[in-house]
């Protein structure tokens, strides 16, 4: 289904000159394909070029980078057979999940282009005293510059779409790392880049080890590095950037906060995916449910009954919800943090058990809040349970955390409602619903250990430019 050999992009020409990157199937930990990486010249000569061709990028109107968006959206729903299964097999992401993920990217390219034609600006009058009378003023924003952008393995094409569709509006040239255990959404999407009418240099795709990018970090000819990983990667690039922008999109142990008036069924359908979809690698992953004792045996019941249901297999299946982990050893570290909250007085309610690089639908009660479980990112298919009697406790247990990305509260009361807005340390919180839901369109982005900056088209666009004052004094003038 892949093919044999992949390239990578220097200044939008693909480019293989080798094949030393080997990309498993996840789930039969078999070689599926072989990509081009980059070494050190190779990554000095994309800088060189991206940094060349800004000034062609930065002058581009609008309405051509609406049509390069605009093309990347439609090709990607030509080749949407083709990149579900690529998704499926380098990231072991079942072919249901898989087919949300490029439908999003769809989705990300199209907001893209929209908001490439109204990045608009604001005017200011300044004649606020005697002094200023006579003059005024208008901002915009232009382009930053030349853009670093790392991503990571586990939305390997709509986490680089939210980088790069943004980047293209803005009037950026930019250098990609995709991950490198899922190089080949990116690449494909380099092959729909290249054949557009962006500047050439305008893009590389540098697939390379961690080690090997810290140009795209340290180097001074880009002014801005975004970066979507752990929390311990990215705060360390950020004392290492410099003088140049940095966004974070770090990791995250979702709380999940279900009221005793909350709909039992419709919460318990909706943790249940926030937990478990694609096998719990994702940020907002619920990590935490927090449950008012009230309603908590009934939930816990609801919970369990669900999560043993799922069914783990060959993210080729239609009927496959648990696909593997990224790597056996990230499910070596769930069984063993399971273990660890276990010893220290933890109950398992179901799961709990290894098989290879599958690791089941889990959920804990009785968790220490200083074990790993719970206050480290998972990043699995595992959530722990606990009870609370006020609302204003259940924010706490949240908030006892030193990460801030998503919360949701499953209530029907306004007012707590509007508690959590107003107390959750996060970035969004989301009521009524999973804390795991994104649209592509929204802020989204953390505080505390979870980074700073936001992403979400429009506002990934503002990171991405700099506003620029004019000020005229119209004194003398006929």
């Amino acid at each position: 289904m892949l093919r044999e050999t992949y390239p990578l992009f220097l200044a939008n020409e693909p480019l293989e000159p080798n094949a030393d990157l080997v990309v498993t199937n996840k789930y039969t930990l078999e070689p599926a394909a072989r990509v081009a990486r980059a070494d050190a010249e190779l990554i000095e000569q994309a800088i060189a070029a991206a940094a060349a061709a800004f000034e062609q990028t930065r002058k581009m109107p609008s309405y051509q980078r609406q049509a390069i968006l605009n093309h990347v959206a439609r090709r990607v729903e030509q080749r949407y057979e083709e990149l579900t299964k690529a998704l499926a097999i380098e990231a072991g992401k079942p072919i249901r999940d898989a087919r949300g993920e490029v439908t999003r990217l769809v989705d990300t390219f199209r907001i893209a282009a929209e908001e490439a034609v109204r990045i608009g600006g604001q005017y200011l009058p300044l004649d606020i005293c005697a002094r200023t009378e006579g003059y005024e003023s208008i901002c915009r924003r232009f382009p930053l510059g030349p853009c670093g952008f790392i991503t990571p393995f586990n939305f390997p094409m709509n986490l680089v779409a939210h980088k790069i569709a943004p980047a293209i509006a803005a009037g950026c040239s930019w250098v990609l790392k995709p991950a490198s255990a899922t190089p080949i959404g990116a690449i494909i999407l380099g092959e729909i880049l290249a054949e557009t009418d962006l500047p050439k240099g305008a893009f590389s795709i540098v697939p390379c080890a961690g080690a090997e990018a810290g140009p795209l970090v340290t180097d001074e000819r880009l002014k801005l590095l975004s970066f979507t990983g752990s929390a311990e990667v990215g705060w360390g690039l950020k004392t290492r950037a410099g003088k140049k922008k940095v966004c974070l999109e770090l990791g995250g142990n979702a709380a999940c906060i279900v009221d005793e008036d909350a709909d039992l069924e419709y919460a318990a359908d909706r943790i249940t995916i926030g937990a478990f979809y694609q096998s719990g690698q994702s940020c907002i992953s619920v990590q935490r449910v927090i449950a008012h004792r009230a309603i908590y045996e009934e939930l816990k019941r609801k919970l369990v009954e669900r999560a043993k249901t799922l069914k783990a297999g060959d993210p080729l299946e239609e009927d496959t919800f648990l696909g593997p982990l990224i790597t056996e050893g990230d499910a070596k570290r769930l069984e063993e943090w399971t273990a660890e909250a276990v010893a220290a007085g933890a109950k398992v309610l179901c799961g709990g058990q290894r098989n290879g690089a599958f690791f089941e639908a889990t959920y804990l009660e009785n968790v220490d809040r200083k074990q790993k479980v719970n206050c480290r990112e998972v990043f699995g298919p595992l959530a722990t349970l606990r009870p609370f009697d006020t609302f204003k406790e259940a924010v706490a247990i949240a908030n006892d955390s030193d990460f801030g990305l998503q919360a949701g509260a499953f209530t029907k009361n306004i007012d707590h409602a509007m508690y959590a807005y107003n107390e959750l340390e996060v970035g969004g919180v989301v009521i009524n619903d999973m804390p795991s839901f994104r649209v592509d369109s929204m802020p989204y982005g953390g505080v505390k250990d979870s980074g700073f900056g936001r992403e979400g088209i429009r506002y990934s666009i503002e990171e991405m430019t700099e506003l620029k004052l004019l000020v005229l004094n119209k004194v003398g003038r006929l």
